[in-house]
């Protein structure tokens, strides 16, 4: 019988690869991943093993049903999430009864607000019902019109590969090798600024797909996106440099993803290059050479030399032959949005990767939350073309708004459904962005009264293109400075307007324009409405700049320093004044704004202002030592004589 891989076996029996590695594992085999093949005495095993487990699982699910008859308490059923008043009228209560019981659990809620599904369990478990929440299938989930493909249907298609690894590494050099063309130069910082899908033809005329996803850890949110639509990951690894921390980043993507992976080993060119250094990193992460009995395929090249370049495709075939990559291209078209952004000239575009069917001009479209029909598409290569079949991607023109990088696609057979749907979802997004809103204001409340008052620092983001936005927005919610908080109040892509500076004002916001410009009328509104605008074409600036101000905005840290001290040597007691403590100043000085501590046999018994400091009949601002003078302290007259008086100062210190 033939060797099998785990994730062929996984397939045919309906259960994730993980779990198969896993159990093999447990009964003593040396597999390390999803690549790895198992004998016929392993199947066996595994065989015996997964059959057991079903009818296992079947006895539960039997059990389950019978607890669920035995427990004879009313079912509370509810979709989505129920507010106060709609909770009160399932369990049949007065509102007012049901406010009072949230507040003695710790939680303050009004009659309108919206209460997670912890808090109507236990509700609903207080006056004996079960609470049970249904899922709802929108008609606006994009996945419901996915249709599902026969096996007669499919048909191989190229393969979707991304590249990661550190920054520096060569990612984007080794790209421009395969597409012999040049990128690299006009980067700013080394960060690949846009992300692309780009594809090749090799030599026996297959096809590759190649997903360009930037590779600073800046853009960790983006890479994540970049592992959904891909089937092979390539990771570069300078041969001179070794595993560095954005390598393993990546390597965990790849695995999350269950993707398998190609190590290219650059930089062979380069004086220091240590291939066999970077292959025993690499078995730390489960990642063995198949030069050392393990299944990962090593490709040691050099992308500047283009030494390398046809091994490291051919592999790709070869695992993507392995992985059986298959699409059935005679139907309507979906997949996903590699970038978008808003043209001037051409309005919204987005970049799509196919994954099902063939996309056509004139086709109704909805993609995430914006619909339309596509009225041009271009190919990776800048040339206009009429469709585009799975795993070819292409830029689009004819939505009416600019969809986020990662959202799904879908093709409709009429425009009228397109626009339905479409619209649909933006109403649902809508209503999701007040009830989020209305949740933070009422959180921000509740922490206020808890913490007292809360410094944020309120952001609006506009770049080139969405995904960089939202890479800049991940980066900037990462920042972590304890006691402000980072509030996104809006992210788009395109030039900074007028309504992104007046939604500045309102908010009390800085713009942040990343790789765009405020156009003419948002430059007289910004000066206007004195809104604070930075412009950045380097990622870090833009973060090293806002965190500064952050930690600038934090209120400062504060050191006490003793000043001085006075011996009460007589006291007075006036009506009307209280107690004048006659002192005489021992060590340094007293003023009179400073605060003060009266120490009684080594205890202080009072700490708290200087009220008058004078000398024989005028007021003074400080005595020094060796002179006498009268003080009087505000809310204290039980002075003695033989008191302490310490003086001190808080001095500000500057954060670290």
């Amino acid at each position: 019988m033939a060797k099998v891989r785990v994730y062929e076996y996984a397939k045919q029996h309906n259960v994730s690869s993980k779990e198969v590695v896993n159990t093999l594992i447990e009964l003593g085999s040396d597999v390390s991943n999803h690549m790895s093949t198992i004998t016929d005495e392993e199947i066996a095993q595994l065989d015996e093993l997964f059959d057991v487990n079903q009818a296992g699982s079947d006895e539960e699910q039997a059990a389950d049903e019978t607890e669920a008859v035995e427990d004879n308490r009313k079912v509370l059923h509810y979709t989505g999430s129920l507010t106060v008043n709609e909770l009160a009228e399932k369990v049949g209560r007065p509102t007012k009864e049901l406010i009072k019981k949230l507040m003695f659990a710790g939680v303050m809620a009004n009659k309108n607000q919206d209460l997670d599904d912890d808090t109507i369990a236990m509700v609903a478990n207080e006056f004996g019902m079960v609470a049970k929440k249904e899922e709802e299938v929108l008609k606006s989930d994009l996945l419901q019109y996915i249709e599902k493909d026969k096996d007669s249907d499919l048909s191989e298609r190229p393969p979707v590969v991304t590249i990661m690894g550190h920054v520096d590494h060569g990612k984007t050099t080794l790209l421009d090798s395969i597409r012999n063309t040049r990128v690299t130069e006009g980067e700013a910082g080394g960060i690949t600024q846009h992300i692309g899908a780009y594809q090749i033809k090799t030599e026996d005329k297959k096809k590759i797909t190649f997903l360009d996803t930037p590779g600073h850890a800046a853009f960790t949110s983006m890479r994540s996106r970049g592992a959904q639509v891909t089937d092979i990951a390539i990771l570069v690894v300078a041969a001179d440099d070794g595993v560095m921390p954005q390598t393993i980043e990546a390597i965990n993507h790849a695995k999350a993803a269950e993707v398998p992976i190609i190590v290219a080993v650059n930089k062979m060119d380069k004086e220091g290059a240590n291939p066999d250094r970077v292959m025993q990193e690499l078995t730390e992460y489960q990642l063995v050479a198949e030069a050392w009995g393990g299944d990962t395929i090593f490709v040691n090249m050099s992308a500047l030399q283009g030494e390398g370049i046809d091994e490291l495709l051919e592999m790709i075939l070869l695992v993507a032959e392995v992985e059986e990559l298959k699409a059935n291209p005679n139907r309507l078209a979906d997949g996903t949005v590699i970038e978008a952004e808003l043209d001037k000239g051409r309005g919204p575009t987005a970049s799509l990767l196919v994954q099902n069917g063939t996309l056509r001009v004139g086709d109704p479209i909805v993609v995430g939350h914006t619909f339309g029909r596509v009225r041009a598409m271009v190919s990776d290569v800048g040339r206009r073309v009429k469709k585009a079949g799975p795993s070819m991607p292409v830029e689009i023109t004819g939505l009416n708004h600019v969809p986020q990088a990662g959202d799904r696609f879908v093709v409709f057979e009429d425009e009228k459904t397109a626009r339905q749907i479409g619209e649909l979802r933006q109403q649902k997004q809508l209503e999701a962005r007040r009830g989020d809103q209305s949740r933070v204001s009422l959180e921000d409340l509740f922490e206020k009264i808890k913490q007292g008052d809360i410094k944020d620092i309120n952001i609006i983001l506009k770049a080139d293109v969405q995904g960089s936005a939202e890479a800049l927005a991940a980066s900037l919610r990462k920042i972590d400075v304890e006691g402000v908080k980072v509030n996104i109040i809006h992210t788009g892509a395109g030039a900074i307007t007028e309504s992104d500076i007046i939604l500045a004002s309102a908010s009390n916001a800085i713009v942040i324009g990343f790789n765009v410009r405020p156009d003419n009328n948002a430059k007289k509104a910004a000066e206007t409405e004195k809104v604070d605008v930075r412009l950045h074409r380097i990622i870090y600036k833009a973060i090293d700049e806002i965190e500064a101000a952050m930690k600038g905005m934090l209120d400062p840290e504060f050191q006490e320093k003793v000043i001085g001290q006075a011996e009460v040597r007589e006291t007075f007691k006036v009506s009307k004044i209280g107690t004048i403590a006659g002192s005489y100043v021992i060590e340094g000085k007293i003023t009179r704004d400073a605060g003060v501590r009266v120490i009684r046999d080594g205890v202080v018994v009072f700490e708290g202002e200087i009220d008058t400091l004078k000398r024989f009949k005028d007021d003074v601002k400080e005595v020094q030592t060796n002179y006498e003078c009268g003080i009087t302290l505000k809310n204290f007259h039980d002075i003695k004589e033989g008191d302490i008086f310490e003086c001190f100062v808080m001095e500000e210190i500057e954060r670290k």
